[in-house]
């Protein structure tokens, strides 16, 4: 691997150019991981960019997204309480109430006392909040296909085999 390295050093990525200088200066650490893990770091602050621009263009942030996204995959009528939105957006609660407080202030969502029982909150989309969840995911979903279009149908398939079996480890 280091041959493959030195004769490609005018063509190297960051990561590779990182680790070069990790080997030359600390030859005695194994400085591999970095190829994957550095990549994927890199990679995932370039896919964060490119998936702020949609909702950015929405007027949204991810995280309000993420919120009435967790909606509208609830089915009609689109609504959950605020710990099931904690639960399905994977946020503290506390940062949930924040972008629930945002989303109900802009009209997408709105807050309400659960039937039967008025200490029990429920959150809903509003109309307003539905036509822009769905307007939002049709163009994330374009823009997510724009990107992954760099990679063949096969390394698509493959790379995704690998990520559901390493995160899996992580998961479970």
């Amino acid at each position: 691997m280091e041959a493959i390295v030195e004769c490609m050093s005018e063509n190297l990525d960051a990561v590779s150019r990182i680790q070069a200088a990790w080997r030359r200066e600390r030859p005695d650490v194994d400085v591999a991981p970095q190829g994957v893990i550095g990549r994927l770091h890199r990679l995932s602050d370039f896919i964060a960019t490119e998936l702020g621009t949609v909702f950015e263009a929405h007027g949204i942030s991810q995280g309000e997204f993420d919120v009435l996204a967790s909606l509208r995959r609830a089915g009609a009528p689109y609504e959950r309480t605020p710990s099931e939105l904690a639960e399905h957006t994977m946020v503290t609660t506390g940062a949930t109430t924040k972008r629930i407080d945002r989303l109900v202030d802009s009209g997408l969502i709105e807050r309400r006392a659960a039937e039967g029982d008025g200490r029990r909150r429920i959150i809903a989309l509003t109309a307003k909040g539905l036509r822009v969840v769905d307007e939002t995911f049709t163009d994330h979903m374009k823009n997510e296909h724009r990107i992954v279009a760099e990679l063949s149908s096969d390394d698509r398939a493959q790379l995704e085999a690998i990520l559901i079996r390493w995160l899996g480890r992580f998961e479970s």
